[in-house]
């Protein structure tokens, strides 16, 4: 299973972007979906997170401004940036756990590429 990752860029400070990452492969099912973000010198961090049921979870510091969604159809899932700060620029993952048709009895857990988020002020 791959996970792609696309729409990251440069943006200024308070603008919006689109991140969107689909899974594909051999996949029997996708439970959650989500991002992270590292910054230069920091720990990975989880930025948003959505269940199959569609809960969705968020850190603390982009609530209100990050939206995340996904298509169960497609295997995509997509975070809606807006009014981007400074802090917000690092290299975001997407993520998803799920099984694959070759164990459906083992689940695992898919990463895929890193995209760049540059927020200049």
């Amino acid at each position: 299973v791959q996970l792609q990752a696309y729409g990251g860029g440069l943006v200024q400070f308070g603008g919006s972007l689109t991140l969107s990452c689909t899974a594909s492969g051999r996949i029997f099912s996708i439970n959650g979906m989500g991002w992270h973000r590292q910054a230069p010198g920091k720990a990975r961090e989880l930025v948003a997170s959505i269940t199959s049921a569609g809960t969705t979870n968020y850190a603390d510091s982009v609530k209100g401004r990050f939206t995340i969604s996904r298509d169960n159809a497609k295997n995509t899932v997509t975070l809606q940036m807006n009014s981007l700060k400074s802090e917000d620029t690092a290299v975001y993952y997407c993520n998803a756990d799920g099984r694959e048709v070759r164990n459906v009895l083992i689940p695992q857990n898919w990463w895929g590429q890193g995209t760049l988020v540059t927020v200049s002020s």
